[in-house]
């Protein structure tokens, strides 16, 4: 699908309404947000993309005050898209809507410069004032997130080569395949993982992997 850009007669004559790109690429949960906003006076969608690239282009043709931006996308992570609009538009307000409440997606998606991460099960409650917030300049953090963020914000984080050693372990390589994958030798693979056990507070190599997708610090 297109992006598409959303006009309404009765609208055009409110200017001071904040204008929201939505990217998902659910077509249920934009029109969920549709009706939603759609009860609101000052906010109006005035456009829609169902993947990072058709973000992109939207924001670039639309510049909407704020963009509501998914995670989980087909061509490109939210993150991606987050930085990629940042980097043409320093400016940009971006609220990330997710499932994800894993600490280590968040601190990605903020320091790519969202402005604000919101779980889409606190929709109902949350959106209209975060939508808000954010376009006034301030920031709104989910608090169930920001709660695992402040559980691990003195651990010391994964390096970049912790995190491919992780991501190949979780597809099932041995030591010595991920040792061939990343040109090291085995026992710098072991070395690795036994440093991921110590960060993580994991007991194995299972108990890291399901520790570190559920905080989102490896994908899979």
């Amino acid at each position: 699908m297109k992006y598409h850009q959303i006009d309404s007669p009765s609208l055009i004559d409110q200017p001071r309404a904040i204008s929201v790109l939505v990217v998902d690429d659910h077509a249920l949960l934009r029109e969920g947000l549709r009706a939603v906003i759609s009860t609101q006076d000052d906010i109006r969608i005035v456009g829609e993309a169902d993947c990072g690239a058709e973000a992109i282009a939207a924001y670039a043709r639309l510049k909407p005050d704020v963009v509501l931006m998914d995670l989980q996308m087909a061509d490109m992570s939210g993150v991606e898209a987050i930085a990629a609009i940042r980097s043409e538009a320093p400016d940009a307000r971006i609220l990330v809507l997710t499932t994800y409440s894993g600490d280590g997606r968040a601190i990605k998606a903020l320091r790519a410069g969202a402005m604000g991460y919101l779980l889409k099960a606190s929709l109902r409650n949350e959106l209209l004032d975060a939508i808000r917030s954010i376009h006034h300049g301030g920031k709104h953090l989910d608090a169930a997130v920001a709660t695992a963020i402040a559980m691990h914000v003195l651990d010391e984080p994964l390096s970049e080569r912790e995190v491919a050693v992780l991501e190949l372990a979780a597809w099932g390589n041995s030591n010595k395949q991920i040792a061939a994958r990343l040109y090291i030798s085995e026992e710098t693979v072991k070395g690795h993982m036994k440093l991921i056990f110590s960060k993580l507070g994991a007991t194995d190599r299972t108990h890291a992997v399901t520790l570190a997708a559920r905080r989102g610090l490896i994908e899979l």
